[in-house]
């Protein structure tokens, strides 16, 4: 399960590390270009949102040390629902951690130093 810490917050949001890859390049799509978007989801206690805009530190943080494979449809969807209608919806209960079809992208690994 990966984490969303939102900004001075100690307490992360979980989500499945798959559905966070996927947040994360759509998120940071959207900041890059200057916008600003609410992040909903259902939690234990009803359903929550935040707003995310560039001034608002965001850190990410994966349960596992290997980069996800993006699926272009999620990404899509994803992206299309934030710019739509201005809020990025979860669905965390319904995202199944599944073996990833052929057709996906796959993030670059981040370069590790080299021991000498």
């Amino acid at each position: 399960m990966g984490k969303l810490f939102y900004g001075s917050s100690s307490s992360p949001i979980e989500i499945p590390d798959r559905l966070l890859a996927h947040v994360k390049v759509v998120m940071a799509t959207k900041l890059r270009r200057g916008e600003a978007f609410t992040l909903s989801w259902a939690s234990e206690t009803g359903r929550e949102s935040i707003w995310i805009q560039q001034s608002i530190p965001l850190r990410f943080v994966f349960s596992t040390p290997e980069p996800e494979s993006l699926d272009p449809e999620l990404l899509s969807r994803l992206a299309k629902a934030a710019n739509v209608a201005g809020n990025l919806a979860l669905n965390i209960t319904d995202v199944v951690e599944e073996q990833v079809a052929p057709s996906v992208v796959t993030a670059p690994a981040m370069r590790r130093p080299v021991a000498a």
